[in-house]
């Protein structure tokens, strides 16, 4: 614990350093939730109902494209630290192994959480607004915390195993164009009937829909397991998958 902590304080000191990255990560889904509310709102919003606001049923799909792209700089920090020799030498040293690969991951969940926080705050001028009580924005922190450790996880396979800093952070285009794909931004009613099916079985579905019943006070149904089970099983293989790579890399 003490060494992933001291190696958790030198990344966040790079990351504060250059708060460019928290900038460049919150700034492209705020330009989506601007052209979705002001753009396609229009349109999709009275198709809801007069009593759901767009803002309130976009901003779960913003979060998680938000975490997806937030992770290729993960990736991108240990494709750098590989190449520049520093898990070599930290390997030298008195240092828990795990204690590395530990801090990169919780310097991700540290830098999503707080891009998360931004969106938020920007969301409130647009006309978001939740029912939600602290059990429910605890619950809406917890699937959030979930979501972000199983990409993340995701995330360190390339890079620890990539040549290029493209190929490192390539493997995020696919993940932030899934939301797309589900009912993250329309109900997937409007779907033709095969890209209904896709949608309706991917995770982003589950995990939206969870995040929208906790942040409007709403009755839970069985999606919060299938988001459960969606994060805990990605966390999982990508972690052992990680691990694996980090052993033979170092």
């Amino acid at each position: 614990m003490r060494d992933t902590l001291t190696l958790l304080g030198r990344l966040i000191r790079h990351v504060l350093r250059s708060p460019d990255t928290i900038i460049t990560t919150a700034l492209m889904p705020v330009a989506m939730m601007l052209l979705f509310v002001y753009v396609f709102g229009g349109a999709v919003g009275p198709s809801l109902g007069s009593d759901v606001s767009y803002v309130n049923y976009q901003l779960p799909g913003i979060a998680l494209i938000a975490v997806a792209s937030g992770i290729s700089y993960t990736a991108m920090r240990l494709w750098s630290d590989m190449q520049k020799g520093l898990f070599a030498r930290f390997s030298s040293m008195p240092i828990k192994r795990s204690a590395m690969l530990w801090a990169h991951v919780l310097t991700s969940l540290a830098a999503n959480m707080l891009t998360l926080v931004i969106i938020v705050l920007v969301a409130l001028p647009l006309g978001f607004r939740s029912s939600a009580g602290v059990l429910n924005w605890l619950g809406v922190a917890g699937i959030l915390v979930l979501f972000t450790l199983a990409l993340t996880w995701v995330a360190t396979i390339p890079g620890l195993t990539a040549h290029s800093m493209e190929g490192a952070t390539a493997f995020s285009y696919p993940l932030i164009f899934l939301p797309f794909l589900s009912s993250a931004f329309v109900p997937t009613e409007t779907m033709p009937a095969a890209l209904r099916v896709f949608a309706e079985s991917q995770p982003v579905t589950p995990i939206v829909a969870t995040l929208r019943a906790l942040l409007n006070a709403e009755p839970l149904g069985s999606e919060i397991w299938l988001a459960l089970a969606w994060c805990v099983g990605i966390a999982a293989v990508s972690y052992c998958l990680a691990t694996r790579a980090y052993r033979r890399a170092m």
